[in-house]
Formats: structure tokens, C-alpha cells, sequence
């Protein structure tokens, strides 16, 4: 969600056209049989632009291949999909330019995406009689001095980027899924059928029923998702939990821990590079496995931790993985993060506050500000905070008719918060983010903010 001032797509290949029919299902049986497959492109330069000129650069050009990857071709399908899905989430001032007369790629995908985009400036214009490539066609000037007049009138608004929380985007999606659906539907057999499965036969999987015991949120499931340690009754059982385990929003809180440690690795050595103390406080650790692994990496540093959490049990666990690490200067409380008070009264003051996997479970952003702000208040300026997001999620229909969550076992739904709010949330709160990592499938995102100089307990 970078603070741009405009966004400016041409012919946007949203759909490419391919003309075989059930081309996408014949492709991926090709990616499973030969993984490494490429297919020829049909694309010409006369198929591009009806400049003579351009035509022959490109037809002559020795750096254009026509094998194309089909792993790139089906990444870029399934991408699409779900660019198309969450348009919504889309903020900034958008100008869609797109070509009448396009053998390329297909309109009605970019109207889709157009009619969906969550910008309250946004337009769109079709060049009748253009080719594909609409910034190189004959009369280029066009869509030239569209593009020129949008930028000037995108600048002429002022600063760029979001300063205010913006609008939950996912709401509607939200309220849908806490509704039953309805009693005959397809939708309703197949989960109603998943769910027997993974209450049944599922339960060979030690994976699955923890997460039947203590809820597929809680921190006892997400430790065990980061060990990715398939076990359960018989072999059955343990490749069940490999399954499980290779699900892709478990791959995801993988390397959501990947980058997790990164970020809280590099922040440690940037506050040691300041010379500053290196005081960690995580707010909500479940068994601060992350915490005391990004420790341990970086033991040359001196640093140490207060690791809280509002389960006894998680802060017993924590405390019997700290014990076995030998790790000293690790505290382990249990408190709750968000308790503005009780965090802002936290001494000595953070120089590092961490908040991971916990604001992504509450779709209110109110409970969110109030922990934020005892986050802010506990910390001297200069210090920072690294914090996680979910801006989206394959499973989030799947999760919601079939999980359970560790909150009195009620249904796991989610709300996913769009990375620009969830960046204006911690902007209100007075930390201006200055770095972020995500996964390839854009599910977890992992950011850094550095808490600003001038923020004096108030929303900036």
C-alpha cells in the first residue's frame, strides 16, 4: 500500500485471451505432468499496433521469445483472479486506459476490475479501433494526454497516500459469512461434508485435532504450524497432517515468521546501530517461539524481552521454550493487549514493540486503536514497531463454514483488512512505516514503523 498519488494502467492483462477451449484446466494437468512446460505465443506486432514502425521493432526484436512459461501464464490467471476479487481493497486515484479493438487480452475482465476498484476517483476510457499495445498505436497522443491530464489533477489534490482510516472494504464479505448458507445449496453439502471428513477420519491428524481442541487460531496451533512437523495415528494419519500442514494459509504463516524474524532481526541491529537499548515487548506471543528464535540469532546483541500474552497457558508454554533455549533476559507475563492502561504503564520502555497475528482476528478496528495506543505511549520516540497484516486469504470462505476458533469454540470468520487501512490504523497512532515483506500469495504481510519524534499521545 505505497503512498502513490495515482495509479495509470493500459490495457491491463487482467484475462489474456487464449484461444483453446478449457485452456486453464489443460494447462495446470500439463504443469503436473511436465512441471517445466512452455507454450508458443501467437503474438505479432501486427495483432499490437497499427504503427508500421513499431510493428517491425517488435517483430524483428531479438530479446522477445516466443515460448512463454506456463507456470508464468498461470501465475499471472490466478493473480488476476484474485486482483479482480479484491479490487475493493484499491484506493488509490485510478485511470484505466483500454484498447477497442484488443486480439490480446479480454475487456469485460478490465471493466470488472474497474467497476470493483474501491477509489472514489477513478475513470475509465476505451480507444475505439486500437490495437493491444494503446500507448503505441498511431494516435498514442490520446491516451498521452489523458494520462498527462489525470497525473496533473491527481497532484493538484495535494500530499499523496492516505492520512485517514479508510472505509472497511471487506465488510459486506464479512457479515456475509457469519450467515448460514442456505439449507439445499451446494456451497452448504460440500462444507457440511469437509467438515465430517475433518471430524472423522481428519482426526488421525494431530494437526487437525489440536485444532478441534484448542481452536485453529490459537497460539498452541500456530507453534505447531511453525515446527511443520507432519505427525498423527498411523501413516494415514501422518500424511493427513502433511496435507494440513501444506495448506496455503499455514505455507503463509510460515514465511510470515520468515519475514517476522527478519524484520525483528534487523530492527535489533539498527537499534544497536543507533546505540540504542534493545528492549523487546510483544503483546500478544502465544509461545514467542518467533520472539526467542530472532534472540538466538542475533545473540551478539544485548536485548532483552517481556513476552505477554492473555493465556496462562500460552505464557507457561513460552516460559518452558525459553527454559529449554537457555534464553535469559526473557520475561514472560500474562496481560491483555488491549489494555491501553496496562500497556502503557510497561517499564522500562520498549525500544522494539512487536504485534503479530492478533489484530488480523478482530474485524473491529476500535479494540485495534485502543492497543495501538498503549503501544504508542509505552514507547519513547524513535523506537519501533513491527506488526502483521492479512489483507486477504484463499481459504477465508472455507475457514469460516468449517473451523473453529479459540474463543469459545464459536466459527473461525475473519475479516481481512486491507493493507492500507491497516497502515492508516497505525499512522493514527503515530508510527510512519518504513519497510514491509509479504508472502507470494499476498496473505501475510509483515511491516515495520518507526514511531515519529514529534507524536505526543495523541492521534496524529
Amino acid at each position: 500500500a505505497p503512498p502513490v498519488r495515482a495509479l495509470v494502467l493500459g490495457s491491463p492483462a487482467l484475462r489474456v485471451r487464449l484461444y483453446v477451449p478449457f485452456a486453464i484446466p489443460a494447462l495446470r494437468l500439463l504443469m503436473r505432468v511436465r512441471p517445466k512446460s512452455f507454450v508458443t505465443s501467437y503474438v505479432k506486432g501486427k495483432l499490437l499496433t497499427h504503427d508500421a514502425r513499431r510493428r517491425e521493432a517488435y517483430d524483428n526484436d531479438p530479446l522477445i521469445t516466443q515460448a512463454i512459461s506456463v507456470k508464468i501464464l498461470l501465475g499471472l490467471y490466478d493473480t488476476s483472479t484474485r486482483l479482480m476479487a479484491d479490487a475493493a481493497a484499491i484506493t488509490v486515484p485510478t485511470l484505466m486506459l483500454t484498447s477497442g479493438a484488443d486480439w490480446v487480452v479480454k475487456q469485460p475482465a478490465q471493466r470488472r476490475f474497474f467497476e470493483a476498484l474501491g477509489a472514489s476517483r477513478k475513470e475509465m476510457h476505451v480507444f475505439p479501433g486500437f490495437l493491444h499495445d494503446t500507448f503505441g498505436e498511431k494516435d498514442r497522443h490520446l491516451p498521452i494526454a489523458e494520462t498527462r491530464r489525470f497525473i496533473l489533477d491527481s497532484f493538484a489534490d495535494g500530499p499523496g497516500g492516505t492520512k485517514t482510516v479508510p472505509e472497511c472494504h471487506d465488510l459486506q464479505g464479512y457479515e456475509a459469512l457469519k450467515k448460514p448458507l442456505p439449507l439445499l445449496s451446494f456451497k452448504r453439502l460440500n462444507f457440511v461434508l469437509t467438515g465430517f471428513a475433518m471430524k472423522t477420519v481428519g482426526r488421525l491428524s494431530e494437526g487437525i485435532r489440536l485444532g478441534w481442541r484448542e481452536g485453529f487460531d490459537s497460539g498452541a496451533m500456530l507453534d505447531y504450524v511453525y515446527r511443520n512437523e507432519a505427525r498423527g495415528v498411523t501413516v494415514a494419519g501422518r500424511a493427513i497432517d502433511r496435507m494440513f500442514l501444506e495448506s496455503p494459509g499455514w505455507r503463509g504463516i510460515r514465511t510470515r515468521q520468515r519475514n517476522l524474524e527478519s524484520a525483528i532481526g534487523a530492527t535489533m541491529r539498527r537499534l544497536a546501530g543507533e546505540g540504542s537499548p534493545v528492549r523487546i515487548l510483544d503483546i500478544a506471543t502465544g509461545h514467542g517461539r518467533y520472539v526467542l528464535d530472532s534472540l538466538a540469532a542475533n545473540s551478539n546483541i544485548a536485548a532483552t524481552a517481556l513476552l505477554r500474552d492473555w493465556s496462562v497457558e500460552n505464557v507457561e508454554a513460552g516460559r518452558r521454550l525459553a527454559t529449554g533455549l537457555e534464553m535469559g533476559g526473557v520475561r514472560f507475563e500474562t496481560g491483555d493487549a488491549f489494555d491501553a492502561d496496562s500497556i502503557a504503564r510497561i517499564e522500562p520502555k520498549p525500544t522494539l514493540a512487536i504485534v503479530s497475528g492478533l489484530y488480523e482476528l478482530y474485524p473491529d478496528n476500535a479494540p485495534i486503536r485502543a492497543s495501538l495506543s498503549g503501544v504508542a505511549r509505552a514507547m519513547e520516540s524513535g523506537g519501533y514497531l513491527v506488526y502483521t497484516n492479512q489483507p486477504w486469504h484463499p481459504q477465508q470462505e472455507l475457514i469460516a463454514r468449517v473451523l473453529t476458533s479459540h474463543r469459545g469454540g464459536d466459527a473461525w470468520v475473519m475479516r481481512c483488512r486491507g493493507q492500507t487501512e491497516m497502515d492508516a490504523l497505525v499512522r493514527e497512532a503515530g508510527f510512519e512505516k518504513i519497510a514491509m515483506e509479504i508472502d507470494d500469495s499476498g496473505i501475510f504481510s509483515v511491516s515495520v514503523a518507526l514511531k515519529r519524534r514529534s507524536y505526543e499521545g495523541k492521534n496524529a
